[in-house]
């Protein structure tokens, strides 16, 4: 993360229980599929709960350069008057896609199997992200781009006149590259189908699903293989974006260890591929009840009712670890509440985040009085049976998940916990001290 500014240490400290409801944003990643496939849909796509983030609105302005009818018609509620699939214009001026790397993959694949030539640049840090694993896939529907060295932004692509169906073999586990080739086959004939070693996020498989594409997943030798019958007529959808688990992860986790605590968050996202998190806690002895469960534009979401709870340490399944690979620090948290030891394996990637994430977490957990193991891909915490001293303060290394996990776990320490830095939660999840303030945490900045 960039700096931004002056640091801002906060601190929290033990008060009452947690109370209320926690409404938390709309997830980031359907928001963003939510206004491409209406772009791409026949009719009008009303959207609610979208995230108003810089990133989504970014490709909304996107979507409405390429000709879709994009209007905002309420707090978080949108509304999309789709162009259909290969109808997309081609713009007038540069596509900015500012900071969204999700934004432009996605946005390259759907107009990649268009007869139209855009442009793309985005802030500093989009512009030093090579686009080379998006272009090569999407050359093989005939899409030509020139861009910087690496292929990097600003990138001009000229989408292919006759596009072929593809059957590409994605090097990377990534959901990017899966979506950008998807939404390409769109517009191609026949099928386009995409292996991958990996199962990665599958929101954009639900959603075109949800818009009235044909897409099959098969479990193969080679990995799974996702298939995509080519120019469909996709239909407008009324779609309510299921708010955010990697958020919800924050108040969830802060009210299971905080004495006397009920919670309620309506509306979360439930996707398997995002829900590692609160199995592992059900595990642990969580009173997590899942009320209402349903389906939201091709999701699964339930309303989440979590009271304070007892725990007990567990091995988490290292398979689970791309399911809440962002959830580790606040998991680590809680389990030094718990009873018992809690052994998180194959993690390595956390060491590449945003910060050397469990490096910052063992590092602070020691700082509060947690006896935590580490290593390479691992990192063990002893828990305390929710004996926890706290009165230290954590480095965040400009990282959002450390600072707002160590500010959930001053709230029920005996003294009370710091952070070094806490103005990364600014950019990332704008609402998190009053949302958390509304349930009665105590959580201030510090005047230095």
């Amino acid at each position: 993360m960039s700096g931004h500014g002056d640091p801002i240490p906060m601190t929290s400290r033990k008060g009452g229980p947690l109370k209320g409801t926690a409404v938390i944003p709309g997830d980031k990643s359907v928001s963003h599929r939510s206004f491409i496939l209406g772009a791409l849909s026949v009719g009008e796509t009303k959207i609610t709960g979208l995230l108003e983030g810089q990133d989504v609105l970014d490709t909304g302005k996107a979507m409405a350069a390429f000709g879709a009818e994009v209007t905002r018609t309420g707090e978080q509620a949108w509304s999309v008057h789709g162009v259909g699939v290969g109808g997309f214009a081609e713009p007038e001026d540069v596509i900015d896609c500012g900071n969204a790397g999700t934004g432009v993959r996605l946005i390259m694949g759907a107009m990649a199997t268009s007869p139209i030539t855009a442009t793309f640049t985005g802030d500093a840090s989009l512009r030093s992200r090579p686009m080379g694993r998006i272009t090569e896939p999407l050359a093989l529907f005939g899409a030509k781009s020139v861009g910087r060295t690496k292929g990097m932004l600003p990138l001009t692509m000229v989408g292919a006149a006759d596009p072929v169906p593809v059957r590409y073999t994605s090097p990377h586990a990534s959901a990017q590259i899966k979506s950008a080739v998807l939404l390409a086959g769109l517009n191609a004939p026949g099928e386009t189908v995409l292996i991958e070693r990996e199962a990665t996020r599958d929101h954009s498989e639900r959603m075109l699903r949800g818009f009235g594409a044909q897409v099959e997943t098969m479990k193969t030798a080679a990995g799974f293989e996702i298939t995509l019958q080519g120019q469909p007529e996709l239909v407008a959808q009324t779609i309510a974006v299921p708010r955010d688990p990697s958020s919800a992860a924050f108040p969830v986790c802060a009210a299971l260890i905080v004495e006397g605590s009920e919670v309620v968050l309506p509306n979360i996202g439930l996707n398997p591929t995002r829900a590692g998190l609160f199995d592992t806690l059900v595990e642990m002895g969580a009173d997590i009840a899942f009320e209402n469960r349903r389906e939201e534009g091709g999701e699964p979401v339930a309303d989440l009712r979590v009271k304070a709870s007892s725990l007990s340490g567990v091995e988490v399944p290292p398979s689970r670890a791309p399911s809440m690979i962002d959830e580790y620090p606040i998991l680590s948290v809680v389990a030094s509440f718990a009873k018992g030891k809690t052994v998180m394996r194959g993690v390595a990637e956390l060491r590449v985040k945003e910060c050397d994430r469990i490096d910052a977490m063992v590092v602070g957990l020691r700082a509060m009085g947690v006896t935590v193991e580490d290593g390479p891909d691992y990192m063990i915490v002893h828990g305390r049976e929710g004996d926890v001293e706290g009165g230290g303060t954590a480095k965040t290394h400009l990282d959002h998940r450390i600072a707002m996990s160590f500010l959930c776990m001053g709230l029920a320490t005996k003294k009370p916990v710091s952070v070094d830095d806490g103005g990364a939660i600014v950019t990332s999840f704008p609402i998190f001290n009053d949302l958390m303030g509304n349930l009665g945490a105590q959580i201030s900045r510090d005047n230095h």
